[in-house]
């Protein structure tokens, strides 16, 4: 499949300022724009492109961008200038924004900005104001180690309902009436196969992997079956799979996870939605889990285990950064590097922080 067609080339919001052929010059400017950036535009030299999950995030603010331009220019233009940034950037400085946003708006832009240097021949933009991401050395949200046994046993209760075989009559209709709302469909097709299946393996696999292999949101988005090798305790995820990385990797993971993988295969066969797809998980609408989707399991999955969350940023990265956490005190840099596929021994070091509740162990002990 054509990554393009995963992207917002044209918004919506863009497609309210454009006619039909301003519309089509556009797309076509963010075609070429998005296929270089994926294909080749890290570095050109070496035919190397920026990650999926990178480009997604920066097209919609290229795109705020452009359509910031219309408005000043008082209508559609795709020639955008140098001088356009430097009026966005000023712009940008006198929002309430944060930095770390600011920021990332003014990268977006710089990319774009990069493919008309390179491939049309436009002066590039070097900013005159630069903005600072609000930086720490230490992932800002993680489960703690008690909170990471919390969650796995959280993830065996998600969505259970009582034995059908121990209900009587009555309490089974409403049953069947929460299960049809729960998968959409009407109360009087609910069948013994859709009480299996609330009480299925399809959360508690995606969760205990996600706590031994620390996937990112667009890992759980891409994982298709052939990764998984539960006779050896790993998934094998290829180097084109795998958000920003260059190499294949192989993730370890726990005897007790393995085999709840494993049933979970086994059950995912019954299931016709997943005939002819290698995604080992989908949500109840069909579709691949997402960040939103992912930002509910995890949110879920805290009620269930008391876990509290006010005055925290929870999301499925609190989850990875407890496995960069926690794999970095038991073992080491390296160790945490490969188990969560950085390419880069730097983006592990932020890890190399003594956990919270070892503080407090050594102060209780200092007295």
């Amino acid at each position: 499949m054509d990554e393009i067609s995963e992207l917002p080339v044209v918004t919506e919001v863009a497609e309210e300022y454009l006619n039909p052929r301003q519309l089509l010059d556009y797309e076509d400017e963010r075609k070429d724009c998005l296929r270089w950036l994926l294909s080749i535009g890290k570095r050109p030299e070496k035919g190397e492109g920026y990650a999926f999950g990178t480009v997604k995030p920066r097209s919609y603010r290229m795109d705020q961008f452009y359509r910031w331009v219309w408005e000043q220019e008082n209508g559609y233009t795709a020639n955008i200038k140098p001088s356009h940034a430097d009026q966005w950037t000023r712009h940008l400085a006198q929002t309430d924004y944060s930095n770390t946003h600011k920021a990332n708006c003014q990268k977006s832009v710089q990319m774009l900005f990069k493919w008309r240097h390179r491939e049309h021949g436009v002066e590039n933009w070097d900013p005159s104001i630069r903005f600072s991401e609000n930086s720490s050395s230490q992932p800002r949200d993680y489960l703690t180690r008690e909170e990471r046994g919390k969650v796995r046993d959280a993830a065996l209760e998600y969505g259970t309902i009582p034995s059908y075989s121990n209900l009587a009559p009555s309490e089974r209709e409403k049953w069947k009436i929460h299960l049809a709302q729960r998968f959409s469909k009407p109360k009087s097709e609910i069948s013994p196969e859709d009480w299996s299946r609330a009480n299925g393996w399809k959360i508690p696999s995606l969760v205990w992997t996600s706590l031994d292999a620390g996937l990112r949101p667009i890992e759980v988005e891409r994982a298709i079956t052939s990764w998984v090798d539960t006779e050896n305790g790993v998934l094998r995820i290829p180097k084109e799979e795998s958000a920003k990385s260059r190499d294949n990797w192989i993730v370890s993971l726990r005897e007790k996870t393995a085999d709840i993988l494993s049933r979970w295969l086994e059950e995912r066969e019954l299931y016709s939605k997943y005939d002819g797809s290698g995604a080992i998980w989908l949500t109840r609408e069909n579709n691949p889990y997402g960040s939103h989707s992912l930002k509910t399991v995890i949110e879920r999955l805290c009620d269930i285990a008391d876990i509290e969350t006010e005055n925290r940023k929870m999301s499925w990265y609190s989850i990875r950064h407890s496995v960069g956490t926690y794999m970095t005190r038991e073992e080491d840099l390296a160790a945490a590097q490969a188990q969560l596929r950085h390419r880069s021994p730097q983006t592990t070091m932020k890890y190399d922080q003594t956990p919270v509740e070892d503080r407090q162990d050594a102060l209780d002990r200092m007295g």
